[in-house]
């Protein structure tokens, strides 16, 4: 009898452990740290560390590209163009969604901060993408597993969709800044102001139409018109007025310039500045040159002064690499090893882990942006008010101002303050904007000099806008040769990502067979070249 007992007894014992595990089993189903809902805002910031880590960040090779700087030693780097894969920026995009899903989600209203910045990340890194490539999934894509193989919408589809989305955007965010007390919640670029985000929204739109000067004829895109309405109605599209408006990453200490303490060593010597940037300076007087470079180590040995422009000089970016890197040099002025070739100043990028802020937009740019748009006739304007404008924004950039202005470089590339080599520069304004080849004209002669003055402003920052102004207009000169590869060319463009060939390869292939005769070649324009 005592036996069946604590039979029973084991048995009910057995029947609570075992539903307590059960139990248990369920709670351990539940990945705590895979929250079903997160706050936007913390979306929002992995979205706008993507516009600053993944389209180009300062000595980057993106700035190669830009023929603002070159690798001079294989072992680091080439100067080829030799592109495969375009950055994907799917993923991101996957995250805008996202975010202002989970925005609804917690009792925001349908039109809200997060809905309205959601259509300028759309329209910015659809921008990325098909620049690039050409033709992109845009009407169809990121619907999830409700369509796989979303179909490839054309360039010309693409960017009609761009410029609604910029529209869009710049409308939702003037009826919720009207509405007061509104802001973008765990925004970094700009402490979540609706007003400077308007801006931005407006001043990124001015450069997706002067990207497509070659179609300003198309009745669909009507570039023409919106620019003039941009331009004309400050009400309804607000812009920067100043470079503090810009849309820029702030560089501190948690997060490190590209260029700093830790990477001093070889880098700075195996990288020498490119000859499209520093020539362009020169042959201008321009003192952003002694800004950003230090004079050539050979220069200084011959006697020539660091105040002497042209003890700076570049290397053309076709130079064999090998060449290049027997000219490139060391250290400045020593007896040893002196270079033909400037490198970056070391005194300035070099000294401390926080650098300059970098532009994605920046107020420079829409100046040149706006000029160049009135010097094609789209608007009525003052073409050079708005460059000059430019021009002096990118000094103030650089702290260049009217009268003596001091300068810094590092004679032998030493971090010891005793190393630092200074010196003085007096500046004028006017008389810098009065020189024959900066003075702004009308016609094709003052969109070179729109373009190159752009160039310049564009140094170390705003991604590959430099590049693809180039590749618009042939202005600036980029050199070209052997040390770029691709048979001594500069590539127009990049190939498709991998997971589209492996993924979606019936609508790739179509892509390109409606684009480049069925290639996926780097040396093909894309349609808003044409």
């Amino acid at each position: 009898m005592l036996k069946n007992k604590l039979n029973i007894v084991l048995l009910s014992l057995l029947m609570v452990f075992s539903m307590s595990c059960e139990k248990t089993f369920e709670e351990l189903e539940v990945n705590r740290n895979s929250p079903v809902s997160v706050p936007a805002s913390l979306v929002l910031q992995g979205i706008e560390a993507d516009m600053y880590n993944n389209t180009g960040r300062p000595f980057s090779a993106e700035m190669r590209w830009n023929q603002f700087y070159l690798s001079n030693y294989n072992y680091y780097a080439t100067n080829e163009y030799t592109w495969t894969a375009a950055p994907d920026h799917f993923m991101t995009l996957k995250n805008v969604v996202k975010m202002e899903e989970e925005a609804i989600k917690l009792g925001a209203d349908a039109v809200n901060p997060y809905t309205a910045a959601g259509k300028f990340f759309r329209a910015f890194f659809y921008d990325q993408m098909s620049k690039r490539v050409g033709d992109l999934p845009m009407s169809e894509s990121l619907k999830g597993i409700e369509n796989l193989n979303p179909k490839y919408d054309t360039q010309k589809q693409v960017y009609v969709q761009i410029l609604k989305l910029l529209e869009d955007s710049n409308a939702e965010f003037a009826t919720l800044i009207a509405k007061g007390n509104q802001t973008l919640t765990g925004d970094f670029y700009y402490g979540g102001d609706l007003k400077k985000w308007q801006k931005a929204v407006n001043a990124f739109q001015l450069r997706v139409l002067v990207s497509l000067s070659k179609k300003d004829a198309d009745a669909d895109l009507g570039v023409k018109a919106k620019f003039a309405a941009i331009v004309s109605n400050p009400t309804k599209y607000p812009l920067f007025a100043s470079n503090s408006e810009s849309l820029q990453f702030v560089s501190n200490l948690y997060n490190k310039y590209p260029s700093n303490p830790d990477n001093f060593g070889f880098d700075a010597t195996r990288q020498n500045m490119s000859k499209a940037y520093v020539e362009r300076l020169t042959e201008r007087n321009d003192p952003r040159v002694m800004v950003t470079c230090e004079p050539a180590g050979g220069a200084l040995k011959a006697g020539k002064l660091a105040s002497d422009f042209s003890a700076y000089a570049g290397a053309e970016a076709g130079e064999d690499l090998a060449d290049m890197s027997s000219k490139a040099g060391v250290n400045n002025g020593s007896d040893f090893a002196p270079g033909v070739y400037s490198f970056q100043n070391r005194k300035r990028y070099y000294s401390n882990y926080v650098g300059e802020n970098t532009f994605i937009v920046g107020y420079p740019e829409m100046c040149f942006n706006i000029a160049e748009g009135v010097n094609r006739g789209w608007a009525t304007a003052d073409a050079e008010k708005w460059y000059n404008q430019g021009v002096s924004a990118s000094m103030d950039f650089y702290g260049i101002k009217d009268g003596a202005n001091t300068m810094t470089y590092s004679k032998t590339g030493s971090r010891d303050a005793a190393d630092a080599r200074t010196f003085n520069i007096d500046f004028k304004m006017a008389d810098y904007v009065g020189q024959a080849n900066v003075k702004y004209e009308a016609g094709v002669a003052g969109l070179e000099k729109i373009l190159t003055q752009k160039y310049l402003a564009f140094f170390m920052n705003s991604g590959m806008e430099a590049y693809f102004n180039w590749r618009r207009t042939g202005f600036p000169k980029f050199y070209q040769g052997v040390g770029n590869g691709n048979s001594n060319r500069i590539a127009v463009r990049w190939q498709y990502p991998l997971s589209e060939r492996t993924t979606n390869a019936i609508n790739y292939k179509a892509a390109l067979a409606s684009q480049f005769s069925g290639k996926d070649d780097i040396n093909d324009m894309v349609w808003m070249l044409k």
